[in-house]
């Protein structure tokens, strides 16, 4: 079985979207005076890892419903046939048969995106889904992209979750003009490595059930 991973890019103020969902501004023009990188920054090679490679371990996607009505009225579609699990609990339009739709807490959600991805990767997408997972201890990296613009208000990545997270970070690298792409694996306590139980089930009761 894969890993749980997000990749995405925010703002420096944490934002994935800005006001009404826009987008726009991961890819605006910049004017000469307001370059992404200088000095040191500027030299870095670009080392980070694309979106088409990262894409090419992923075996299925958990999508909120915001992102997937932001991406459905777009004129392009990302995700070639990869299948697709929205998490709502309203009807979807007729789209393509490699999307659907559930309702379930997460851990169920992620549970069954697993199903579907086989040996592959998780891609969670959508800043709600991803907090919810990474509330319930179920991301297992994130490949974050940092774009050097302030929004000042949107829709956040981080913001909103239930509780303080401390992540490792393991790599930090340029993503093209001058981005900054930091992978981080969520910290999480050592398991517990007393003796199984003689019935095979485990040696203490886990938080969380991936029925």
């Amino acid at each position: 079985m894969g890993e749980v991973k997000v990749y995405c890019a925010m703002s420096v103020d944490g934002f994935i979207a800005a006001p009404g969902d826009d987008v726009s501004w991961l890819e605006a023009e910049r004017p000469a005076w307001a370059p992404m990188a200088q000095d040191r920054w500027a030299q870095q090679p670009d080392g980070a890892l694309t979106f088409a490679d990262f894409y090419t371990t992923v075996g299925a996607i958990l999508m909120g419903r915001r992102t997937f009505d932001v991406v459905h009225g777009m004129n392009e579609w990302f995700y070639g046939e990869t299948p697709i699990l929205i998490a709502t609990g309203r009807p979807l339009p007729e789209f393509r048969a490699t999307v659907s739709s559930a309702s379930a807490p997460i851990a169920n959600l992620v549970a069954e995106a697993q199903d579907l991805a086989g040996d592959k990767h998780v891609y969670l997408d959508g800043g709600s889904v991803i907090r919810q997972a990474l509330d319930a201890g179920l991301v297992d990296e994130m490949i974050v992209t940092i774009h050097p613009t302030i929004l000042g208000a949107g829709h956040p990545l981080f913001a909103g979750a239930e509780q303080q997270h401390a992540v490792t970070v393991t790599d930090v690298q340029r993503y093209g003009d001058g981005m900054v792409q930091v992978t981080m694996r969520p910290a999480r306590e050592p398991m517990d490595d007393s003796p199984v139980p003689d019935d095979g089930g485990p040696a203490v009761e886990t938080p969380l059930g991936l029925a």
